[in-house]
């Protein structure tokens, strides 16, 4: 196909860069950056876009830097590593703002912050793939493995875990969960089971202990976990009654039910449960009811019925709540509504339902959490 020469304006949500072709469409041109001026190879056409792939930077933009990882390009977990990092915070800050203003029709408090990470050594929880003697991430764009070795964004212990299976890697194929917990513990869990460490694991939740088993979720920043638990925490405020959604094993539950005095938190999945009843347990809170199932079902079936919050906090996957399940929130009629998110399109989405019935957008902060990608996550304050 056609070689262009673009200049890159920006970056989409999906971390590729944003230029535009002489007849006007836009060009989404991977591994680019804001400033860039580049050479292209046209690789898909579409009737208002087209993707090409990078063939040279003849000049660089101000943001760009060599990246640290010899895998960059091959790799698909780092997309950003040719950003420096106060480029990379810019673009989320935009992206966010984008987001709510775009798909919400919101407009967005002024000067959204998002808080720095260390740029590496950060990451304590990650899934990497086994098949055929080989262990690594997916190869950017395929299904196919990428031998890794090394992976300069975890943090070192689960950096030595992943060199020690690349050198004896699992017999059988599928998913590693590689995580981390307190005192230097880890946990490689996979194909049949255990491979390194302890099932269970612990992590620091302000001064609490939260045990979390294999494929419970819990939020892999190592760095900014305890700054993100005080965000939450602070935004959700003080009050008598707290409810709480996509609980998993706890780790704002412990710290809201000290503060609130009923807390009623609702999960899905059933081993998050078991590990929350447990982290209940351990901290001696009495006052924590825990119901598990679908949210949509819950409401639906009156299972939160009677419970009338002072605040609701929640922390759903990337597909967010849904415009009925935020609505039905919005009834419960909670003074302030506390949502976390890792995906600007959904929580737009979601934040516009919720200002549609009742509730006013105060305050959006964004958290770096996976440096050298073009995720973001997200903290919303709504106030009635």
């Amino acid at each position: 196909m056609s070689e262009l020469r673009l200049d890159v304006e920006s970056l989409a949500a999906g971390g590729d860069g944003v230029a535009h072709a002489p007849d006007g469409r836009v060009v989404f041109v991977p591994a680019t950056a804001p400033g860039d001026r580049v050479r292209v190879r046209v690789t898909e056409e579409h009737g208002k876009w087209l993707r090409a792939e990078l063939l040279a930077v003849e000049t660089p933009g101000p943001g760009r830097i060599a990246p640290r990882c010899p895998l960059v390009g091959r790799c698909g977990g780092c997309a950003w590593q040719h950003l420096d990092d106060a480029t990379q915070r810019a673009e989320k800050a935009r992206m966010l703002r984008d987001a709510l203003e775009r798909i919400g029709g919101l407009a967005a408090p002024a000067g959204i912050e998002v808080v720095p990470s260390p740029p590496f050594g950060y990451r304590g929880r990650a899934r990497i793939g086994t098949a055929r003697g080989v262990v690594g991430y997916r190869r950017l764009r395929s299904h196919a493995l990428e031998p890794t070795a090394a992976c300069p964004v975890l943090v070192p212990a689960l950096e030595e875990a992943l060199a020690k299976l690349a050198a004896s890697p699992p017999v059988r194929a599928g998913e590693i969960e590689l995580a981390a917990g307190e005192g230097g513990h880890v946990r490689a869990w996979g194909p049949g089971g255990r491979l390194l460490g302890d099932a269970s694991l612990s992590i620091a939740a302000g001064p609490h202990h939260v045990r979390v088993s294999p494929g419970v979720f819990f939020q892999g920043n190592e760095p900014l976990r305890g700054v993100l638990l005080e965000a939450v925490l602070d935004a959700a405020g003080r009050g008598e009654r707290v409810l709480e959604l996509c609980a998993g094993a706890g780790f704002f539950t412990l710290g809201l039910a000290e503060r609130f005095g009923e807390a009623l938190a609702v999960e899905s999945s059933p081993p998050a449960v078991r590990d929350l009843r447990a982290n209940v347990a351990a901290a001696g809170l009495a006052n924590v009811r825990i119901e598990c199932g679908p949210l949509a079902a819950l409401l639906a079936g009156g299972a939160l019925a009677g419970f009338a919050p002072d605040a609701i906090v929640v922390d759903p996957p990337r597909t967010g709540l849904g415009t009925e399940v935020a609505e039905a929130l919005a009834g419960l009629g909670a003074r302030r509504l506390v949502y976390l998110s890792c995906a600007p399109p959904t929580l737009a989405r979601d934040l516009a339902a919720l200002v549609r019935h009742g509730l006013r957008l105060t305050r959006v902060r964004g958290f770096d959490l996976f440096p050298q990608t073009p995720h973001v996550e997200a903290l919303a304050l709504l106030e009635r």
